[in-house]
């Protein structure tokens, strides 16, 4: 059971090119359902698992009140490893074929609006932190690139070039886009790379090209600019919870309120779908029909 779980894990990453966050999210959901599987029929093989095994499995997720999302991307877990497992002749059919959740409305994604993020800039300008040319730079980039925190965290020096004014980011899956770099990341990055960044890589005597680092001249982990990132929300006294994510939402509706093609945000954001893209389409509609009420005369009653 080990065998053929070890073996998808190094097929996801060496030739589907995961993430090592998609990854351990890949087996953490295995993980979990194989301990349910043992729960309830003491040792078994992944071909054991049948329809009644599933719909038990399932209700516990419901019980545990997870989100749909939730449920149907362990289901697409299952359901990859399944394939794999067919695809090398450990099963003949994959019991998660046809098992599907049905999904809640759709949420719209939060972003930032104007004022918030001149409230965000303000006080991270502002800090007396010795970190915060790193940290007026990780904030440039978020916002000025769309790059989700992963590439942001995995980001090397040799992707960066400055004379063209781009970056070379490698996405999800192994995916390359390049995205331009802005005025203003440009000169937060080029600030913090021939100052605080080459001050710590030489003072703890570390040598590599990640750009963002820590207080010890380390690369620092998603983790950790999740954390800087709250702290500086934290500061500003907005009162909301932030996440990197944030930034890559604001930067594609910003996009979008300003006259930019789907498709053109479809390729900066690394996109593989369009649909995943058009969300952003409905907080631009949501903010044109709050803007319409509120400032044409006839479109609501006195």
């Amino acid at each position: 059971m080990l065998k053929e779980l070890k073996l998808f894990l190094q097929y996801l990453a060496i030739e589907r090119q995961f993430s090592p966050e998609t990854l351990k999210a890949y087996q953490q959901d295995l993980k979990l359902f194989a301990q349910f599987c043992q729960s309830e029929l003491g040792d078994f093989n992944w071909t054991d698992v049948d329809a009644n095994l599933i719909r038990a499995w399932l209700s516990q997720l419901y019980d545990q009140k997870l989100a749909a999302t939730t449920i149907n991307r362990k289901l697409s877990s299952l359901r990859s490893f399944y394939q794999f497992l067919i695809n090398n002749h450990f099963a003949n059919q994959n019991p998660f074929a046809d098992v599907q959740v049905k999904q809640h409305p759709q949420h719209l994604p939060h972003y930032f609006r104007e004022p918030e993020l001149a409230t965000l800039f303000a006080t991270v300008n502002a800090q007396k932190t010795p970190l915060k040319e790193r940290n007026v730079a990780l904030l440039e980039l978020l916002y000025g690139t769309g790059m989700r925190v992963s590439e942001v965290a995995n980001l090397t020096l040799n992707q960066i070039d400055f004379d063209r004014e781009t970056i070379h980011v490698f996405g999800k899956g192994g995916k390359e886009r390049f995205v331009p770099l802005g005025s203003y990341a440009k000169k937060a990055l080029l600030n913090y790379i021939n100052g605080l960044r080459q001050k710590l890589i030489q003072q703890y005597h570390t040598d590599h090209n990640v750009v963002f680092i820590n207080r010890l001249g380390g690369p620092i982990s998603s983790g950790g600019i999740e954390y800087i990132l709250k702290q500086v929300m934290k500061a500003t006294g907005l009162g909301n919870e932030m996440h990197p994510h944030m930034f890559r939402h604001t930067y594609a509706t910003d996009l979008l309120n300003n006259g930019a093609d789907l498709r053109s945000v479809q390729e900066l954001l690394g996109h593989a779908n369009l649909s995943t893209t058009q969300i952003y389409t409905h907080i631009s509609r949501e903010q044109l029909q709050a803007d319409y009420r509120k400032y044409f005369p006839r479109a609501s009653h006195e």
